[in-house]
């Protein structure tokens, strides 16, 4: 499996409500994230997927872009948290040290509902 494969398949699992699985297939023991909104361990942000998994059931994550750069892998997508919410472009940054994921970067921009630019965010 690839690096991009293994991302892909990483997130899926979590914003589908199976963050364990995907921790327990796909993480490192050292692991560590950068999401300032919570502590930076894995145990923190796995419960933290999940819980965000239980109170939005009907949320949507759809991949647009993978890039691989060495041990980096860039994942670019769209979440909504509901079917009708315009929802968030999300960039993923994970770091791998062989088939684990190592250290995750997560940045994210909501989408206007109105926007200037005829290319839209995907």
């Amino acid at each position: 499996m690839t690096k991009k494969e293994i991302a892909k398949n990483f997130l899926n699992l979590a914003a589908s409500g199976h963050s364990h699985e995907g921790f327990r297939l796909y993480v490192g023991k050292n692991f560590k994230h950068h999401n300032a909104y919570f502590k930076g361990d894995a145990d923190t942000l796995m419960l933290a997927m999940e819980e965000s998994a239980r109170t939005n059931p009907n949320k949507t994550f759809k991949i647009h872009h993978v890039l691989e750069d060495g041990n980096l892998v860039a994942v670019h997508s769209h979440l909504k948290q509901t079917p009708v919410d315009v929802g968030f472009a999300v960039v993923h940054i994970l770091k791998f040290e062989g088939e684990k994921i190592v250290e995750l970067w997560d940045l994210g921009q909501p989408v206007p509902k109105d926007t200037i630019n005829e290319n839209g965010m995907f």
